[in-house]
């Protein structure tokens, strides 16, 4: 998260997915190199209980969470995606 704009990043809503199917909602709070993640008025998503993939309509409200950077496998704005020119891509010829 080095190269996110910190002023556009902090105090927003972030959707927050570890391996082990836990889906989380928050407001970031903040992080560290490690990833590891300050959350307020985190919410998660309860799973169907006969189906683990399935998320249901119910949430548990958790409050304030650290998560461990090693939980994360996905960290996204709740406020969607702007798509952008790949920075890497060569022009032809060079």
């Amino acid at each position: 998260m080095t190269s996110m704009d910190h002023g556009r990043t902090m105090f927003k809503m972030w959707h927050w997915k570890p391996p082990y199917i836990v889906e989380v909602t928050g407001t970031l709070k903040g992080y560290d190199q490690l990833l590891n993640l300050v959350l307020d008025e985190a919410v998660e998503f309860l799973r169907d209980a006969d189906d683990p993939l399935k998320t249901t309509d119910q949430t548990r409200r958790l409050g304030l969470i650290v998560c461990r950077g090693t939980a994360v496998m996905l960290v996204s704005p709740t406020d969607g995606t702007d798509e952008i020119a790949n920075p890497f891509v060569q022009p032809d010829g060079a």
